[in-house]
C-alpha cells in the first residue's frame, strides 16, 4: 500500500492534486494508476520525491476524432420527455452503446435536434506532468482490499483518472474506493 502527495499539470495549469493531509493511497501494481505513473515511483521511499512526464500514449491515450459524434436529441429521453436538465456543454453522461458496453460521454453541444458528445478521456491527446512525494508504503492489509470496488463492471478498484474518486464509468459503485 502505497500513500503518495501529487500534483498533476496539464497545459500549464494544476489538473489535479492530492487534498493536504489526504495522500492518495493505492495497492501498487493492482492497476489502480496508470502503469507509468507506478514505473516512476518504483522503489522510492517516504520521503522521496520525483518528477515526471507522460505523454498522451502513456497516459489516457491519443484524442481520437472519431469519439466525438451527434446524436439525435430524442435518444436523451426519461418518461417520454427529453431530459433537458442534463443537456448542457461539459456534464458527463453515462451511456451505452449498442453491444452495452458502459462509457461516460461529455456533452459538448446542444442544438434543436441533436447533441454533439465526446467520448474521449477527459485527459485523452494530453501530456501529463507529474510532481509526487511518497507518503508511506507498507504492506497491504485485509481491510485496505475491502475498500475496492467489487461490482466487476469497472474492473474493481478507484481507477483515479482522478477527476473524482468515484468515476468507474457508469457501474454505479461510486464511493466504494478509498
Amino acid at each position: 500500500m502505497v500513500g503518495v502527495d501529487y500534483t498533476l499539470t496539464v497545459d500549464g495549469k494544476i489538473a489535479d492534486q492530492s487534498r493536504p493531509g489526504q495522500p492518495l493511497e493505492f495497492i501498487f501494481g493492482t492497476g489502480m494508476l496508470l502503469p507509468k505513473f507506478e514505473a516512476a515511483i518504483l522503489g522510492k521511499e517516504p520521503g522521496d520525491r520525483v518528477g515526471f512526464t507522460l505523454e498522451p500514449k502513456d497516459g489516457y491515450g491519443e484524442f481520437i476524432a472519431e469519439a466525438v459524434v451527434e446524436l439525435p436529441k430524442n435518444i436523451f429521453m426519461i418518461d417520454g420527455k427529453i431530459a433537458d436538465e442534463m443537456l448542457y456543454a461539459g456534464n458527463q453522461i453515462p451511456m451505452s452503446d449498442a453491444q452495452g458496453n458502459r462509457m461516460m460521454g461529455i456533452v459538448k453541444e446542444v442544438a434543436d435536434d441533436r447533441v454533439k458528445m465526446d467520448f474521449n478521456h477527459p485527459m485523452a491527446g494530453k501530456t501529463l506532468h507529474f510532481a509526487v512525494e511518497v507518503i508511506s508504503v507498507r504492506d497491504v492489509t485485509p481491510e485496505d482490499l475491502q475498500g475496492r470496488c467489487s461490482c466487476g463492471d469497472c474492473g474493481g478498484g478507484c481507477h483515479h483518472d482522478h477527476e473524482g474518486c468515484g468515476d468507474h464509468e457508469g457501474c454505479g459503485c461510486e464511493g466504494h474506493c478509498h
